[in-house]
């Protein structure tokens, strides 16, 4: 390592690192109370960070986690783009989406400004937030597209603000191609404020410490990250690991599509190779290679100290290589609307990968998907279209200290959150019936995985189209450890007439007093099932994670019409060759 020296006070170091985890998270809390759609607002589906003059990350507040290391892609795609860093004003706002260069789908619409402090370029602030619309085909964005042309506007490297100044032309021709202007220019507004609050706390930080002391700390701070990996990763027996599965399919045909992967570690680094995965295919779920490598990271991050921040020191051993081609490395005219799909399985197989070299810390595989539902129509209360996204929650893989996660958002979105109730019914012409857990989706283990849940819909209108986008039931979160596989997930449609079970649609119509059901995967296991203690697994019943039944047949143990314990019944049951 060059300058492997720590420069700064450690106390003073502490200070910038914590100063500028706040700036990001003003940011965020900026972006939450000026966005006007629920997605943002409540959902959080968005992400900040506050960046050096290289694009490298000092802070950033809680959000997607796929989207690790990948806001600083747009910044360096941007200043390649045009021409290098003489580019930037003070003032400047810049915009970008493409789901080559970015990665994710157009959906997610990065806005970045540069930072000057007395008339030098220090850093960047960016933001990534989901549009509820972007002008696709469909209301949100499409489960049948074949190409990026059919999922919306698509946005270049583009100039948004110039030295201070908004380019109207060019913000009315984006919100314009959303179904929802409104709503679109709201949000564009947000992220704008958001970048503008990013600028003056680091501006305000650097001006209170000094530059020269505040960079000096920004060393230290890259330089812990980096040495804490190495060591992490280190310790990791070198070999050649492997793990596959496949998604069920494209959305355009019945066809799995494969994730394989090849990790080595050797001499303190890893490398995560995707070559055998399926090629490029003709539905969706193709993605960028800088979401691929996001995607890895977040796997990396679970496994190499979780607990610590990511900052611009982090992940240097770790190298991601995918053939040209590939549903990793979508190239043009590739659709991309469902790129995260195959991500979050990604994210599963590399910890699988690794269940014999790090027993003790990989967990059984987690339900997988964002699992989306949403629904489109016209409200009568105010006589204008709305459109409601939603990811579904669902079981976590359980691990060596304890049990996975009941009803958790999955890897790839973090700190999203789920649509409360009250707000759901409050903006649209629907109610929801049921929320709860899904008893029994569990992956039995010693350490059980988490349930999925069940949320039901009523429509009280009778035209509202159903979007659906449910996966993994093919490859359902496995167990590691000995543990068993959670249960796959569902959704049934039931119009009162005829009953359908889906798993992906697109504008199916339901009526008023429909109701769509949507069942959520559990979590796999971890450990022997017979080796839970018999105590906890009652608890488990009590509380309506399993039934009698189930706790019998996966766990043995036999619990009475009293609720209590047969012990003599259970050792019994124990003893009978476990069921695979």
């Amino acid at each position: 390592m060059k300058n492997d020296v720590f420069l700064e006070n450690p106390v003073t170091t502490e200070i910038i690192r914590n100063a500028l985890s706040s700036a990001a998270k003003e940011m965020n809390e900026s972006l939450f109370r000026s966005a006007f759609t629920p997605i943002i607002y409540e959902m959080k589906d968005c992400s900040v960070g506050i960046f050096n003059e290289k694009a490298e990350l000092l802070g950033q507040s809680a959000g997607l986690p796929i989207f690790l290391g990948n806001l600083e892609v747009a910044i360096n795609i941007t200043t390649e783009f045009f021409g290098g860093i003489d580019c930037y004003h003070e003032g400047d706002v810049y915009i970008l989406n493409d789901s080559y260069l970015t990665g994710t789908h157009l959906n997610d619409i990065t806005v970045f400004s540069p930072i000057f402090y007395e008339g030098k370029l220090v850093g960047f602030t960016a933001t990534r937030a989901h549009w509820l619309d972007v002008g696709a085909k469909d209301p949100g964005y499409p489960m049948d597209a074949t190409e990026i042309y059919q999922e919306g506007v698509r946005i270049p490297p583009l100039k948004l603000m110039d030295r201070g100044i908004l380019r109207d032309d060019v913000a009315n021709l984006l919100c314009k191609n959303s179904r929802f202007y409104r709503a679109a220019m709201g949000d564009l507004h947000a992220q704008i404020a958001a970048c503008k609050t990013g600028e003056r706390r680091f501006a305000e930080i650097i001006k209170k410490f000094g530059f020269e002391t505040v960079e000096r700390s920004i060393h230290d701070i890259f330089l812990q990250s980096e040495l804490m990996e190495r060591e992490a990763v280190a310790s990791i027996p070198n070999g050649v690991y492997y793990a596959e599965g496949c998604i069920d399919n494209d959305g355009r045909s019945d066809e799995s599509v494969m994730v394989k992967l090849k990790l080595t570690v050797k001499d303190g680094k890893l490398n995560i190779d995707l070559s055998g995965s399926s090629s490029q295919v003709k539905g969706s779920t193709n993605c960028g290679i800088a979401q691929t490598i996001s995607a890895c990271r977040v796997a990396y991050k679970q496994l190499i100290h979780p607990e610590a921040p990511v900052t611009g020191g982090c992940f240097k051993p770790l190298m991601v290589t995918a053939p040209q081609g590939s549903i990793f490395t979508a190239e043009e005219p590739a659709a991309c609307s469902w790129y995260f799909t195959s991500l979050g399985l990604l994210i599963d197989l590399c910890v699988k990968a690794l269940e014999e070299a790090m027993p003790d810390k990989v967990a059984g595989a987690h339900y997988g998907d964002s699992m989306v539902i949403y629904f489109a129509g016209t409200n009568p209360r105010t006589g204008v279209p709305f459109l409601d996204v939603e990811a579904t929650v669902g079981g976590w893989g359980g691990f060596k200290a304890n049990d996975g996660q009941d009803a958790l958002i999955n890897s790839v979105n973090g700190d999203f959150k789920n649509l409360p109730v009250e707000v759901f019914e409050t903006n649209y012409p629907m109610k929801i019936t049921k929320y709860a857990i899904r008893p029994d989706s569990a992956g039995p283990g010693k350490n059980r995985g988490g349930d999925g849940c069940i949320r039901e819909y009523e429509s009280m209108i009778d035209e509202v189209y159903v979007y659906l986008w449910f996966e993994r039931s093919k490859t359902t979160a496995w167990g590691v450890v000995g543990g068993k596989p959670g249960k796959a997930p569902n959704v049934i449609i039931d119009t009162g007439d005829k009953q359908a079970e889906l798993l992906k649609t697109s504008a199916y119509r339901i009526k008023k007093g429909s109701k769509v059901t949507c069942l959520t995967g559990g979590g796999g296991g971890y450990g022997n099932p017979f080796e839970r203690e018999p105590e906890r697994v009652l608890r488990d019943c009590d509380q309506g994670y399993i039934t009698r039944e189930h706790a019998r047949v996966e766990y043995g143990v036999v619990i009475t019409d009293f609720g209590t314990i047969d012990y003599e019944e259970t050792e019994k049951v124990r003893k009978l060759p476990i069921k695979i």
